[in-house]
Formats: C-alpha cells, structure tokens, sequence
C-alpha cells in the first residue's frame, strides 16, 4: 500500500494532509525519513508520524448534527467546543467537509482518510444539501445566477440547484444543492447576489441524511450507509451528472 494511503487509513490524517506530513519530511520508515508518498509499506514496516508509531485502527464512521457555536474541526487553539468532543471514541477521527461556527448540520466524522478525500473532491461530485434562510425575497434573476454559476473571488460556482421551500416579504428558506466544498462558499454565493444568509444548516451528504438527529446527537453509521456513502464518491460516467 502506498504510504500516503497507509497513513489515511491509519487515521493519521487525511490522504492530502498525509501528503503534507510526507513532503514536511515527518513520516519515518523503519527508520528512515521518506518524502515520497508513494513509497510502499505494509503492517510489517516500522512507521512513525511526527514520533508516534502508526498502526492501522478499524475505520469508524459517525454522522453528528453540529450545533451553532461548535467548531468543525479536531483541534481548536480557542478552546471552543469542537465536533469531535460529540463523540464517544478512542479513535482519531476528524470531520469530511466543515460547516463554519455559524452553520448547523450534518457532518460526517472517519477516520477513513480514502473515503474522506473522495467525498469531499469535487471530482466525484458528491452533492451536498443545505437549508437556508436569508432575508427578504430573492429575485428571479438572483435564483438564476445561483442555478448558471456565481462568479466569487476563486473562482466561478458550479451550477446550484435552487428550490424555494417558503417565502414571505420578510424572509425566505431556500433549499440549495452542490458538490463543491470551497470555504463557506454558499453563504458566499448568496451575498454575491444581493442576499446574506440569516441561518445556514447542511441536511445531507450524498445519500447521507440528517433526519431526526437532535443537535449535538451522534450516531455511528451502520454498514449499509457506509456502502451508499462509497457508491456516491465514485466517478460518474462522462456526460452524465448525478
């Protein structure tokens, strides 16, 4: 197996961020400092990750609903609540795909850094929905724009697909669908459009959904959804969209 994959397999760290560790010149094997990340290694080599000896665990897959207020990521230098802290497990695991503290929601949290590299990789297109609410009544040009592409500072959007689940002069609940992961990007692509989200939650990940579980619950996935969540992060056939 490929050391890089080892590593994300190990929990260590995702595949691109055991790719960092590799290049950083922190992985040893049998005592050697290796920077490539396709070297070749099994359970019978001496692997070491920034001094720690790594040793495959059994792969773990939980689904939490992120509160508001709680951070999406392993470790916060603030102290503030983090999503792993929602979990009751001894493994190393970490969230695919972050949701800002501002946002509630799904998050999956694994320590199968394989299947987390290719959730969240825009190359296997794996759709991520959210509900949100913004204020007043968007457009008809605006709801257009969001279904062609925003142009934002990175970069042009992917086509969304837009519904409006409800609407008053005052308010309005958008249901958004899209397989990118950029940095915050759908409160971003409502304010390139004139409409600044008021409350954001991600309701599923590919087949994943949030369903009933109550913020800040927690629930490990059961095998069958673990085989749904693999068949959605495969490479769709070309000219066919999900």
């Amino acid at each position: 197996m490929r050391l890089a994959k080892y590593l994300a397999h190990a929990g260590v760290a995702s595949r691109r961020g055991a790719e960092r560790m590799i290049a950083a010149g922190l992985v040893r094997v049998e005592g050697e400092v290796v920077t490539d990340p396709a070297r070749d290694v099994d359970d019978s080599k001496e692997v070491v990750a920034e001094g720690r000896p790594v040793r495959p665990e059994p792969l773990e897959y939980h689904i939490v609903h992120k509160p508001v207020g709680v951070v999406s990521t392993a470790r916060d230098p603030g102290g503030r609540p983090k999503v792993t802290d929602l979990v009751d497990s001894g493994a190393r695991l970490y969230p695919v795909g972050r949701l800002d503290a501002d946002s509630s929601g799904l998050i999956l949290l694994t320590n199968d850094g394989e299947l987390a590299n290719r959730l969240m990789h825009p190359r296997y297109e794996v759709d991520k929905r959210y509900r949100v609410r913004v204020k007043g009544a968007p457009s008809k040009g605006a709801l257009a724009s969001l279904r062609r592409g925003v142009e934002l500072e990175d970069g042009k959007t992917a086509p969304a697909r837009v519904e409006v689940v409800r609407s008053t002069a005052i308010e309005t609940e958008l249901e958004i669908v899209i397989h990118e992961g950029r940095k915050r990007i759908v409160r971003r692509m409502l304010e390139a459009v004139g409409y600044p989200v008021l409350a954001l939650q991600r309701t599923a990940l590919g087949p994943l959904e949030l369903g009933r579980l109550h913020p800040g619950g927690a629930r490990r996935l059961r095998r069958a959804e673990v085989e749904r969540l693999s068949g959605a992060a495969t490479i769709p056939p070309r000219g066919r969209k999900r």
